[in-house]
């Protein structure tokens, strides 16, 4: 193959087809979703089959835990994926929404109008669940794609892909809307960001290696995270039930995503109360504890902490620990190793927590509540086509709207510039 000739072929016929997608209906778009998961669903087995295969296939070359986790679907990810389908669908189009009108002194009228960015091209590792919410979103959002999984997911990609190439040509739109990449060549990757005639924006979705290498070699703009080092703040205020249960749901709920906690800080004077109650659930997970000096005189046989260890994203069953004196020195320490992803304070203090959100500088604050719910489905976008820590354009989970730019629209009754 020669990969070339291949992507500009897979480019060209994106730009393409994102001119038809852009002047879809509403209906037209909502249709081609429904029949999406329509085809995904009667193909289930197919696609477990797939992914059985691509998870085995990992686990034998020595894939870590944390990329098999992402790697794997099972009945209720599946379901998740479909749900995903039927709530994008329900979403209200962004595209064509005009705001802000008004008239100017010249008797013009402006406004803004949403419009699709064009042509996304979005690089992601494991995870072929990413493929459907990918596709779902840009499609929504008036846009064509060029997906482009990792190689160890190949095999439920393929699937993936001839379900959605499916549900298009029965709704009528484009098959070439929704282009995965079909080879595990990694040339493919500094092809696809560096094509500006054909891509208009990059989402790259996995380690920090790619991500910036990505962003490193990209010729078009891109949307991105390079790591999530998520926080949560436990207060002297604190209820500690509630604490107790958000500190540990952060760190066990999952520990192969970047909206895990990977440093749970704790108010000294409710520590000696606090880190032996979690331990115990933590101890019950087999997380490994690593704690500052503070914490190991409470928790006596855990691991010394590092500075290396407050700027480390583990996704791993490994907790880093800080007991501080206050709410400033905790939110000094967030915003001096965190990566502006998500962080969490738990405290009954309204000025406190209204302090926390005004200055934790992260694209997600939250208030008594996990970091895991820093997700495009729990926030109501649908899905998500990743998170951004960048301040412009789009900052948090990017769901519809971030898949839009806007446009000025003028309207006038044959004014002139005088």
């Amino acid at each position: 193959m020669d990969i070339q000739q291949y992507m500009n072929d897979v480019g060209q016929r994106a730009r393409t087809a994102a001119r038809r997608v852009a002047r879809a209906s509403t209906g037209e778009k909502n249709a081609a979703l429904l029949a999406i998961a329509e085809v995904l669903q009667s193909r289930r087995a197919q696609v477990l089959q797939a992914n059985a295969e691509d998870v085995a296939a990992g686990r034998a070359s020595g894939l870590d835990a944390a990329l098999l986790d992402r790697l794997s679907i099972n009945d209720k990810t599946f379901d998740g994926m479909l749900e995903g389908l039927r709530q994008v669908t329900a979403l209200p189009d962004p595209i064509g929404t005009i705001t802000d009108m008004s008239y100017r002194p010249s008797g013009i009228q402006v406004g803004k109008m949403r419009a699709p960015l064009g042509v996304v091209g979005i690089i992601y590792e494991s995870r072929p669940n990413v493929t459907v919410e990918a596709a779902s979103l840009c499609l929504k959002s008036g846009n064509a794609c060029i997906l482009r999984g990792g190689s160890e997911a190949i095999r439920a990609n393929r699937v993936i892909a001839q379900c959605v190439r499916e549900g298009l040509k029965q709704a009528g739109l484009p098959e070439d809307a929704v282009q995965v990449i079909d080879t595990t060549d990694r040339a493919a990757v500094g092809l696809l960001v560096a094509m500006p005639e054909f891509v208009d924006v990059i989402v790259p979705r996995g380690g920090k290696g790619l991500i910036e290498r990505v962003a490193a070699e990209a010729k078009v703009p891109v949307i991105k995270h390079l790591d999530g080092i998520c926080h949560v703040y436990v207060d002297d205020e604190a209820d500690l039930q509630k604490a107790e249960a958000i500190a540990f749901n952060a760190k066990c709920h999952r520990y192969g995503v970047c909206n895990a906690m990977e440093t749970l800080l704790v108010h000294e004077k409710v520590a000696a109360i606090f880190l032996p109650a979690v331990k115990k659930r933590y101890d019950e997970q087999q997380v490994e504890l690593r704690g500052c000096e503070k914490t190991q005189k409470i928790l006596t046989n855990i691991a010394t902490a590092t500075v290396e260890d407050w700027s480390t994203e583990y996704l791993a069953p490994v907790l880093a620990i800080k007991i501080v004196q206050n709410l400033d020195e905790a939110m000094t320490h967030i915003n001096d190793y965190g990566s502006h992803h998500t962080d969490s304070i738990v405290t009954e203090n309204f000025t406190k927590a209204r302090r926390f959100i005004n200055e934790v500088d992260s694209s997600s604050v939250m208030v008594n509540a996990s970091t895991r719910f820093a997700d495009g489905f729990e926030y109501g976008l649908g899905a998500e086509i990743g998170i951004s820590t960048d301040k412009f354009h789009a900052r948090g989970p990017v769901g519809l709207e971030g898949l839009t730019s806007q446009k000025y629209v003028v309207l006038g009754d044959g004014h002139i510039r005088q």
